[in-house]
């Protein structure tokens, strides 16, 4: 079973090429919260300028373009030639999902801890605005998406390994299901939230 805090946080669907596993530094320059919103911007809606980007996420374009950057430095977007005109830059999300090792989590820099738990936190946020919308618009998609969208939780009693093993059958179902070409009638993009983590609970 892959080894990892957050493999879900950008599904790989089944033709992809495996996510990225992060290091220490590549750690860092991802936990910011403005540079997660934009590497989640470029990933679920396509390259953007960074004008763009600053209009979606209510920033300026200076916040943007030099976050854009920091990303780039980074290795997480890149140019994406052929688009727009004249000196206007766009940009892309440069690989198709990230992996975090666990040993992150404990590492002996405060630093490196601080910023797995920076990103986990952003990464709630993002699932948090994302089903804050939906419940928003849910009067603007059709009576056929009526019974299609699930906002459900469960309790269960677990020992570590059977959650492992729960969490790695969830995903393996999720990445089964092959996205649809563009143009498929009645296909939209569906996004999948999962969360496995323990609860204290009262005896």
């Amino acid at each position: 079973m892959q080894s990892s805090l957050c493999k879900a946080i950008f599904v790989r669907m089944p033709d992809e090429p495996a996510p990225r596993l992060l290091d220490a530094r590549s750690l860092r320059g991802l936990a910011h919260p403005l540079r997660m919103q934009l590497l989640v911007a470029l990933r679920h809606d396509g390259p953007a300028t960074a004008s763009q980007l600053a209009q979606k996420l209510g920033e300026s374009s200076g916040a943007t373009s030099y976050h854009l950057r920091q990303l780039s430095a980074h290795g997480f977007v890149a140019d994406a030639p052929g688009r727009g005109k004249g000196r206007e830059r766009w940009w892309k999300a440069a690989d198709h999902g990230i992996r975090i090792d666990e040993t992150l989590i404990s590492d002996p820099d405060p630093t490196v801890r601080g910023a797995v738990a920076l990103l986990r936190y952003e990464m709630a946020n993002v699932h948090t605005r994302e089903i804050a919308t939906w419940l928003g618009n849910t009067s603007e998609w059709g009576e056929e998406w009526d019974g299609a969208t699930d906002l459900s939780d469960f309790s269960l009693r677990l020992t570590p390994e059977l959650a492992r093993e729960l969490i790695s059958k969830m995903h393996e179902l999720v990445q089964s299901y092959r996205p649809l070409p563009d143009g498929t009638p009645d296909a939209e993009t569906v996004r999948v939230h999962t969360h496995v983590f323990p609860s204290q609970t009262r005896q």
